[in-house]
C-alpha cells in the first residue's frame, strides 16, 4: 500500500507492537530502512527487529529527522498516538502516510485502511507466510489462561503489548 522496496525508507509508528513489529520485519526483509518508534523499555527489542529506534511521545519527530537518513518515503501509524500533522510532516507528501490506528487522519490528507481490499490482503498473507517459513518474519505471542483475562485485557489497553496477546483455556 506505501510501496515499500528496497530502498526505501519508512517511519513506523508504534513499532513494537503486534502490526507494527510485524510491518518492520516485512519492510526489512523487502530491503527498507526502517525507523521505528516505541517506549524506552522497548528500544533494544526495536534493535533486535532491525529498526532504527526512536523514542515516541514529544519531540519524537525532531529525534527522528536527527538521524542520518536521506528521506523518509512512507509513514505507517500502527499506534494512532502521534498528532497526524506531525507525522504527515516526515513524509514528502500526506498521501504517503497510512494510518491504521487514527480514522480523523483521512481528514488531513493521510490515508486510513483496515485492512479491506485496499490493502490486498491475500497478497500480504502469502508475503507473511513465506517470511515466516523462512524465519525472516516471527511473531511475539504471549499466553494467558482464561483466569488471567482481565490481566491481558489491561496491557492491552496499556498500548504496551509486544506482539500480540492470546488467552488459552
Amino acid at each position: 500500500m506505501l510501496g515499500v522496496t528496497e530502498g526505501s525508507t519508512i517511519f513506523i509508528d508504534g513499532g513494537a507492537g503486534g502490526v507494527g513489529s510485524a510491518a518492520t520485519q516485512i519492510a526489512k526483509a523487502r530491503g527498507a530502512t526502517v525507523i521505528a518508534s516505541a517506549s524506552e523499555a522497548n528500544q533494544d527489542y526495536l534493535r533486535e527487529i532491525g529498526a532504527i529506534p526512536v523514542v515516541y511521545g514529544e519531540g519524537m519527530v525532531d529525534r527522528v529527522r536527527a538521524l542520518q537518513v536521506d528521506k523518509i518515503d512512507a509513514v505507517l501509524d500502527t499506534a494512532g498516538k502521534t498528532p497526524i500533522e506531525d507525522l504527515i510532516s516526515l513524509a514528502p507528501e500526506p498521501s504517503q502516510v497510512v494510518s491504521i490506528a487514527n480514522v480523523a487522519a483521512a481528514a488531513a490528507g493521510a490515508r486510513v485502511t483496515g485492512g479491506g481490499a485496499d490493502s490486498q490482503p491475500m497478497k500480504a498473507l502469502a508475503e507473511a507466510a513465506e517470511l515466516l517459513e523462512q524465519s525472516k518474519l516471527v511473531i511475539k505471542i504471549q499466553t494467558f489462561p482464561f483466569e488471567r483475562a482481565a490481566e491481558a485485557y489491561q496491557i492491552s489497553q496499556d498500548g504496551h503489548a509486544r506482539g500480540k496477546l492470546v488467552l488459552i483455556p
